[in-house]
């Protein structure tokens, strides 16, 4: 018999879990990190594919608020915690899986889905587009200096060491203040920060080392912060220690370029590494010689309209939009047919027509084009979007743009 699918019922969850722990590989999950997990898991939004007695896969979604460019919060279903068990394998359990949870989510009228995705080519055939991208740095500070502009004011800015759970609440309020201004910043609810504070175990390139904390402050109040490991290391030259930035957040430049100056001058190190920044990260514009900042991009976000109208709606446009958009979604089929977008900085429509389209395009590329990290044109340089109408893209493409890199700032 074909595996059956069920909704996840709590007393399974660790059968659950434990199928993708395996699916996974790698040492067990650390029992802090397991519990957080066991927490935040949602049951009625979590699928098990189960053979007999036996969970063969896993797939589940968080309940998330995603910013999209203008600063709404959008419902997003976070997807999450999806695997397979290697004895099951090219069985078409995933997309199984697939189908039934975004039937749910269309259920429940979240116009967005998003993952992030442990192998990216499995989501593509479901409509997911790569709409951010992450920045990774390995900076040699003995060779590479940061500094301020003058006038920037990082001597109105006081630093001071806190324990990183006892400045939670502070840190997360200055991390609310910048989910709006960019796009793929879930806003944490309520449980979620403790994933900030939660430290690997081991094996990362962190070293096992404890978490720290600086917070700046001005007049009283904190104004930025940011959570790093420290990690010492030592040879026969002396000390070299490594410096691990988990996340840094600031209300003002002052504080931004404080906080990251801080990091580049901690006594007995000699390497600064942040694994996920914005691509438009302005620490950037602040060092004196950037081509020894080693940098690399990832993929990070994957988005998918569920509900195409709803989603474009939900979002503004930077100049204004007046466009017909030919969209085809063969696993989403009610996305299917034109969508007339009429659109500013104000708001916006979107609604079926049946007038001639300017721009055609796979959902997946819409997608990847929704949050203004990717534009119009470079999917149409790709083959991913056509032109019906000249002049309509390039104009769609500009109308779609984020003034700041859409980036999701921690997993899910």
């Amino acid at each position: 018999m074909a595996p059956q699918l069920r909704t996840l019922e709590a007393p399974a969850w660790d059968t659950w879990y434990g199928t993708l722990e395996r699916a996974f590989g790698g040492p067990p999950t650390p029992p802090q990190t397991r519990e957080l997990w066991q927490d935040l898991t949602e049951p009625d939004r979590s699928i098990g594919a189960w053979d007999g007695d036996e969970c063969v896969g896993t797939a589940g979604a968080f309940s998330l608020r995603l910013s999209v460019p203008g600063g709404a919060l959008v419902d997003t279903a976070g997807v999450t915690m999806v695997s397979v068990s290697a004895t099951h394998r090219r069985r078409g359990l995933m997309t199984a899986m697939m189908r039934r949870q975004l039937d749910d989510i269309r259920e429940r009228g979240e116009p967005l889905a998003a993952l992030v995705a442990s192998e990216p080519a499995l989501y593509g055939r479901f409509g997911y587009g790569l709409a951010t991208q992450q920045l990774s740095t390995t900076i040699d500070t003995t060779r590479v200096r940061l500094e301020a502009p003058a006038g920037t004011g990082t001597d109105g800015v006081r630093l001071r060491c806190a324990a990183p759970v006892s400045a939670l609440t502070a840190c997360e309020a200055v991390y609310a203040d910048q989910v709006a201004e960019r796009p793929g910043m879930p806003a944490r609810r309520p449980g979620w920060e403790r994933l900030s504070v939660l430290a690997p175990q081991g094996g990362g390139r962190d070293g096992g080392a404890p978490l720290q904390c600086v917070v700046a402050e001005r007049d009283g109040a904190t104004v930025g912060y940011a959570r790093f490991h420290n990690t010492p290391q030592w040879d026969v030259s002396g000390a070299h220690g490594r410096i691990v930035l988990r996340d840094l957040e600031a209300r003002d430049p002052a504080a931004y370029a404080a906080l990251w100056r801080f990091l580049f001058e901690i006594d007995l190190t000699s390497t600064l590494v942040a694994q996920n920044r914005p691509v438009d990260d302005a620490w950037q514009h602040l060092v004196s010689d950037v081509r020894r900042c080693e940098r690399q991009l990832r993929d990070g976000l994957f988005v998918r309209l569920v509900d195409v109208g709803a989603a474009l709606e939900a979002r503004t446009y930077r100049t204004r939009i007046e466009i017909v958009l030919e969209v085809t979604d063969p696993f989403c089929p009610w996305n299917e047919g034109r969508w007339q977008l009429t659109g500013d900085a104000g708001g916006a429509s979107c609604t079926r027509t049946r007038a001639a389209a300017d721009v055609a395009l796979h959902a997946g590329a819409l997608a990847s084009a929704y949050l203004g990290g990717v534009s119009l044109t470079a999917l149409a340089r790709a083959g991913r979007a056509g032109e019906l109408r000249r002049g309509t893209l390039a104009r769609a493409s500009l109308a779609l743009g984020s003034e700041m890199a859409p980036w999701l700032p921690h997993s899910f």
